[in-house]
């Protein structure tokens, strides 16, 4: 890292502080990547004001302008791919490719958010009154609390920090103490692309000290948080009792439904890449699969084999595919919910503990578990990791209503050659996004992301709606009646 601790009001700065941020590799844990001061509440404190004060001159920069800012930001990281991969996979521990893919996600949701300056309108309606012109306008609303995970360190912040200062508002932005130095890199591009002084901020430290600051100070009118839903909920109770705008979008339990018309190979990559890619911690990833009992011995041999023969290790090396757990804590998360499923009855395929072999790290096995039933809590419970439930499905109402019996909605992904299923389950599956016949993770720049029932609250992220949750709405009266002529009254 270039730099260490948090950038306040244009300087990197170094807090006083006895508690300390220290930076592990996961995949190594003897590598320490970093070790710096913790910032608490004094520099968080100093951060909102700071952001304040940019606040009016940075509103008056038209929206176009603010949008360049963001485009010399994105040729900036364009020439540091590498190193930002690189980065990401040393302190987060994904594999180099999908560090790569990460990196060029981000980029893309900067591209987008570049043009959004030209797009940032509002709409012109007709008057129900005689010579009066009427119109909406979007303006931003002041400070911006941005608080994000370390599970896409690089991609979240890109697509929370770039909308919120194209909409016209500064930002405070709290990354997570895990990932440090991801954040870093994007904080110093977007020096680089001219930020002025105050509008961006960045504060590394506890959800404790720098996160509550945040989202109890009133003059922060805006919260976005990603994370898990006892944060989350927590977040968003405190922040409506201050009247904040606040988005949060907290956690998944997606399932893969196959009917017994799927094409078998093709499902079972699916959840592979779903269940195992990231070491499943995304909040996309496949944690359940419900097959139809035709084709699961199929697709479980072609699943388990994968699981049983995946090259596990540093994501620095090539030949790896699947990386580590992002700390202990995650690590032994992981493994405490795999005992959970194997004390319930479910029956253990594959996995299911430490991989021993893969190096000095965080690593556990790709774990796969038949026999579950929906009154498990590895059913029901997000693990956030490489852990997949299994539970068969005779019809597709059956298999619609177990998709639906757990209390997130984010995404899920059917597989079936019967368009009429395709399109029923599209309708009546319970989340915010859905795929037929493709994984159940991804997503693009120009499509909103987010999810329903207790995975998120608020508006979606990324696209249109990203930037809107940014701003406010005006609506404009203009009465161009000639003097002396009175106009209806409303």
């Amino acid at each position: 890292m270039a730099h260490t601790g948090s950038f306040i009001d244009g300087e990197w700065i170094t807090p006083d502080s006895s508690k300390t941020i220290r930076n592990i590799n996961p995949a190594d844990t003897t590598e320490v990547i970093a070790e710096f001061p913790a910032a608490g509440r004094e520099e968080t404190l100093r951060a909102i004001e700071a952001a304040k004060k940019a606040y009016s001159s940075w509103r008056s920069v038209p929206a176009p302008e603010r949008g360049r800012f963001i485009a010399r930001a994105v040729e900036i990281a364009r020439k540091r791919i590498d190193e930002i991969a690189e980065t990401i996979t040393r302190e987060e521990g994904k594999i180099l490719a999908e560090a790569r893919g990460e990196t060029l996600k981000g980029i893309n949701v900067l591209e987008y958010y570049a043009g959004a300056g030209f797009r940032l309108g509002g709409k012109t309606l007709p008057s129900e009154v005689p010579n009066t012109a009427t119109y909406t306008i979007r303006q931003p609303l002041g400070v911006a609390g941005l608080i994000t995970p370390w599970n896409f360190p690089w991609a979240i912040p890109c697509w929370k920090i770039a909308p919120a200062l194209v909409a016209g508002n500064t930002v405070v932005f709290k990354p997570a103490s895990s990932t440090p130095a991801t954040a870093t890199i994007l904080i110093e591009i977007l020096i680089e692309a001219g930020i002025p002084s105050g509008v961006l901020n960045m504060v590394v430290g506890s959800g404790s000290d720098v996160g509550k600051t945040i989202v109890e100070h009133p003059d922060v009118p805006l919260l976005s948080f990603t994370g898990s839903n006892d944060v989350g909920s927590a977040l968003y109770e405190s922040g409506s009792r201050k009247g904040a705008k606040v988005t949060c979008e907290m956690g998944g339990k997606n399932p893969l439904v196959a009917l017994a018309d799927a094409d078998v190979e093709k499902a079972a990559k699916a959840v592979i890449a779903g269940a195992f890619g990231s070491t499943g911690q995304r909040c996309t990833a496949t944690s359940r699969l419900i097959v139809h009992p035709s084709i699961k011995e199929k697709m479980l041999e072609i699943i388990c084999e994968k699981a049983r023969t995946m090259v596990i290790g540093n994501g620095l090396d090539p030949k790896t595919e699947m990386g580590p757990s992002v700390d202990e804590n995650q690590f032994n998360t992981v493994l405490n919910y795999i005992e959970i499923g194997k004390k319930e009855g479910a029956k253990l395929l594959v996995g299911g503990e430490k991989a021993v072999d893969a190096g000095n790290g965080y690593f556990v096995q790709p774990t796969v578990f038949d026999g579950v039933t929906r009154d498990m809590r590895i059913f029901q419970e997000e693990i956030f990791g490489p852990v997949l439930s299994v539970v068969e499905a005779e019809t597709l109402e059956e298999a619609i209503d177990l998709a639906n019996d757990v209390k997130y909605g984010l995404t899920s992904s059917i597989f079936t050659s019967d368009i009429n299923a395709a399109m029923k389950f599209v309708e009546e599956v319970h989340s915010g996004m859905t795929h037929v016949n493709e994984p159940t993770i991804g997503g693009e720049a120009q499509l909103p992301f987010g999810g329903v029932k207790a995975t998120g609250v608020g508006d979606r992220e990324m696209a249109e709606e990203g930037i809107n949750f940014f701003t406010e709405l005006k609506t404009v009266f203009i009465n161009y009646a000639p003097t002396g002529e009175r106009s209806m009254i409303r």
